[in-house]
Order: C-alpha cells, then structure tokens, then sequence
C-alpha cells in the first residue's frame, strides 16, 4: 500500500513549519504529500519546497494569504502526471514504480466562497466523466452537509449543502471518514474536544 499524507498546515512561514513536515516525513514515509492551507506563493514556495525531503513537486498558489496546495512526492518512487490545476485543486495521475496500477488523486482546497466552490463542484464532475481509473480525492472541501458536523452557529444553508451533494453523486464518492478531533476549527470560541471513535 502507497504511504501518502494530507496535512492542513495553516500557514507554511510558521516557525515550526519546515520541522513538522520533516517529523511526519521521518515517522509515516510518505511517498507523496499533499499539504493545503499554505498561506504561501512565488519565490518564497521554491524556497521552501527545495528544503523538503521530495523532489517532485506541483504548487497551486495561495490567494493572498488564503489556500494554497502542495503536491510533493519523490520520483524514484512514482510517476505523477499532472492533469489540471486551479487555485482550489491539483488534479493528477499517479503510477507507483513498483506496482502497474494507475490512479487518479484529487488534492483539494476549495474557497470559502460558494460562487467558486461551485465551479470546484462542476471541474470533479468533468474529471469523473474524462477518466475511467480509481480516484482518491482528498483535502479541505470547505462544506458541512450535516448539522452533527457543526458546534453551534447559524442552521447549514441547504442550498450549499444540495451543490456539494450533488457532485457527490455525480462523481460516486464515498466519505471514508476520519480519526481525531471532529471539529478543527474553532472560530478562536471554545469548543468541547470530540473524538472519531472509528
């Protein structure tokens, strides 16, 4: 089974940052590493990167100091043909060296603003229709479709919730769920910790 890792750093000019992606690379070994939330573009993203232990690398820039996804992946390993990317997602085709098996991955960040979550929703729906190979699609889809998913706040647009739920029908995916914290993001409000039991 190929090791890969997703991580939402929230912020790649963290001080920490650099060392934690070398601690998760020392304890899991990955082969490919998606990071989203970086917070980082341009001049500065190379620089960074060239310091990480991969040598493959594909970047969709942050917006600002919104979104941003890292690829990273180590080429002796796997061959990754880059498909498509927008600001909200790297869409590529992966071939472990070791193994014949092709797949797709989808590393997603999508933007806190519905208008453009919508066109995400509608690029997965065009990308589920042009191929034809399993797919992995991973990341922050910025969307809650319950309110169990949600602590509080304003009742769950179901507008939003109807989009979302659409392209996953259209696309045939499947929540395979989590382990960890159930909310990971506060509001900078105190919220109970909960556990994924699974």
């Amino acid at each position: 089974m190929m090791n890969t890792l997703i991580w939402n750093c929230r912020g790649a000019m963290k001080p920490l940052f650099r060392k934690t992606v070398l601690d998760l690379v020392e304890w899991h070994a990955p082969m490919l590493m998606v990071i989203t939330e970086t917070r980082l573009s341009g001049a500065r993203v190379e620089e960074m990167i060239e310091s990480l232990p991969f040598d493959g690398s594909m970047v969709a820039d942050s917006i600002g100091f919104a979104g941003g996804i890292w690829l990273l992946w180590r080429t002796n390993m796997m061959h990754v043909e880059v498909l498509a990317s927008t600001e909200q997602e790297i869409h590529a085709i992966i071939r472990v060296r070791s193994q014949s098996l092709s797949w797709i991955i989808s590393a997603i960040y999508a933007s806190p603003r519905f208008a453009e979550r919508c066109m995400l929703w509608d690029n997965l729906k065009l990308i589920a229709t042009l191929h034809d190979l399993p797919w992995a699609l991973l990341g922050d889809f910025n969307e809650v479709i319950s309110e169990e998913e949600k602590a509080g706040g304003n009742p769950i647009c179901q507008r939003r919730v109807r989009a979302i739920m659409d392209c996953m029908s259209e696309c045939h995916m499947m929540d395979l769920g989590f382990s960890g914290p159930k909310f990971t993001w506060t509001n900078k409000r105190e919220v109970r910790v909960l556990y994924n039991a699974d």
